[in-house]
C-alpha cells in the first residue's frame, strides 16, 4: 500500500491545488470519473465540468474548463486551462453569456457559441450547488 492520494491541479498561470484527499471525482469527456487511492494509472482527456475533492467531510469543488488528468502512484494531477474554486464563480458573467445569445447563420460560431453557452450553465450549476452546502 502507497501513501494517501494527492490532487494536484495545475494552469498555465500557477499551481492551483495541491492537497491530499480521499476521493477525487474529475470531469472526463465522456462522464465523471472517481478516483480512489490505490486506483491504476491512466491518462485521459478532461471535459469542462466539476472537480470534486473530498477529504473526510469536506469537498473542496472547482469549474475544469478541459484539459488532462494523469492519475499515478496515488496522485492525481489535472493539467488544465482554466480552474476556478466553486465560491469564486462569477454568475454574473456566465448569465451574461446565455443571455447574449444570437442568431449565428455561420456553424462554427454557432458552435462555438453552444459550447460557451454550455461551460456558462456549468459554472453556474456548480456555483448555485456550491451556495446550497
Amino acid at each position: 500500500m502507497a501513501e494517501s492520494l494527492k490532487c494536484v491541479v495545475v494552469t498555465p498561470e500557477k499551481a492551483v491545488l495541491d492537497e491530499p484527499a480521499d476521493f477525487v471525482v474529475v470531469p472526463m469527456v465522456d462522464g465523471e470519473l472517481g478516483v480512489a487511492k490505490d486506483r491504476l494509472p491512466m491518462i485521459g482527456r478532461l471535459g469542462f465540468g466539476e472537480l470534486r475533492v473530498v477529504k473526510g467531510n469536506q469537498t473542496l469543488s472547482y469549474y475544469l474548463d478541459g484539459g488532462f488528468v494523469q492519475i499515478r502512484a496515488n496522485v492525481v494531477t489535472v493539467l488544465t486551462s482554466k480552474a476556478i474554486l466553486a465560491k469564486d464563480i462569477k454568475t454574473a458573467a456566465a448569465q451574461e453569456v446565455l443571455g447574449s445569445a444570437k442568431t449565428e447563420s455561420n456553424p462554427e460560431a454557432q458552435d462555438a457559441q453552444q459550447k460557451a453557452q454550455q461551460r456558462a450553465r456549468t459554472q453556474i450549476r456548480i456555483a448555485q450547488k456550491q451556495s446550497h452546502n
